[in-house]
């Protein structure tokens, strides 16, 4: 008899026939927290979701607000045009989301309506996209992150002043990865402050946040760390860029558990874009030379689920300085969270 092969079966038998262990996502369902819409990474957002979020908006707005940023806001699509300019799909050509709508005659009109009615017959994972050939794509496509409208805007108001600029932009955003982990939405909402200006203005304005940053996740009292980073670019080349990029030191996340204890979720990201940006739409200093630009991320979404994971389902029951820091007197929280060391 072979004892250890014997056992190993027997603990295989007992961990099938056991039920599995509801998941952190399981859980935002079953409490309501998060609406399953039946697509993995698209959301519903409860009541008491969206009421976390528009608070850490808001203690997130004094975080910042000594800086004086130019609030913009924008839709969640941008102009094609623009999108192209970027360079995106060099990176990111699989995150992608471009938006299509049908342009044709009647006849195709006749043609898309026959396509739907024998798609409709099958299943929902097994129906034809065959009525999709008479879509084409319109001139917007879904932006991919909050500060990509900003740029073309700023390069059309000509040189930057002296001092640069900060703005303060919030939009959600699309990026094409359905997964299970709650965390890693389809379409989620990005918190930006974003500086135009030169190298040293971006660089300091990174550091400041990345300290602020910080601050903030202390106070919420979530578990964090700072790690250098890269973006997940596409293909062969990709890991040259993304080796590149953290040579340079020019990205930096925040990290904290959310979908399980073991693993790390960015929820804030700080980035440094050198010239890119300012180089693709001309985007000039006061002197004339090239503005470089940088910005701090706050993934409100993935935030808010880490405060659901490490204090609990009901909100009523998180830490009283938690409490009064979303729920009280913010501004005040906030200044004195600065004040502790963060400033």
């Amino acid at each position: 008899m072979n004892t250890m092969t014997d056992t190993a079966a027997l603990a295989a038998a007992q961990a099938e026939a056991a039920p599995a262990a509801p998941s952190f996502r399981d859980e935002l369902l079953e409490k309501g927290i998060l609406i399953d819409t039946g697509e993995n990474g698209l959301y519903g957002r409860s009541q008491v979701f969206e009421d976390v979020v528009e608070r850490l908006n808001v203690a997130i707005t004094h975080l910042g607000a000594d800086q004086q940023p130019e609030v913009l806001r924008f839709p969640p699509a941008m102009r094609r045009t623009d999108f192209e300019d970027s360079e995106y799909l060099k990176s990111f050509p699989n995150l992608a989301g471009t938006i299509h709508s049908f342009c044709g005659n009647d006849m195709g009109h006749q043609r898309l309506l026959r396509a739907l009615d024998d798609a409709m017959t099958e299943r929902d994972d097994d129906r034809s996209d065959e009525w999709m050939a008479q879509q084409k794509p319109t001139r917007v496509v879904l932006t991919p992150a909050a500060c990509y409208p900003i740029y073309p805007v700023m390069a059309r108001r000509g040189p930057l002043p002296e001092e640069g600029r900060t703005i303060d932009v919030l939009s959600y955003c699309f990026r094409h990865e359905p997964s299970l982990d709650p965390a890693r939405m389809q379409m989620f909402r990005q918190r930006e402050y974003v500086r135009l200006g030169s190298p040293d203005q971006v660089m300091a304005f990174r550091q400041m946040w990345i300290e602020r940053g910080s601050a903030l996740v202390h106070m919420l009292q979530l578990p964090v760390d700072v790690d250098l980073a890269n973006d997940p670019f596409f293909g062969r080349g990709g890991k040259i860029v993304a080796d590149s990029q953290r040579a340079q030191a020019l990205k930096f996340e925040l990290l904290i558990p959310v979908a399980n204890a073991d693993g790390k979720t960015a929820c804030l990201s700080f980035n440094y874009h050198m010239d890119h940006f300012g180089a693709i739409w001309k985007i000039e200093c006061a002197d004339g030379s090239v503005a470089h630009t940088g910005c701090v991320g706050f993934g409100m979404e993935r935030i808010t689920l880490a405060l659901f994971r490490h204090h609990g389902l009901d909100v009523n029951v998180w830490p009283d300085d938690v409490r009064a820091l979303l729920w009280g007197d913010t501004r005040a929280r906030v200044l004195q969270g600065l004040a502790g060391g963060a400033a």
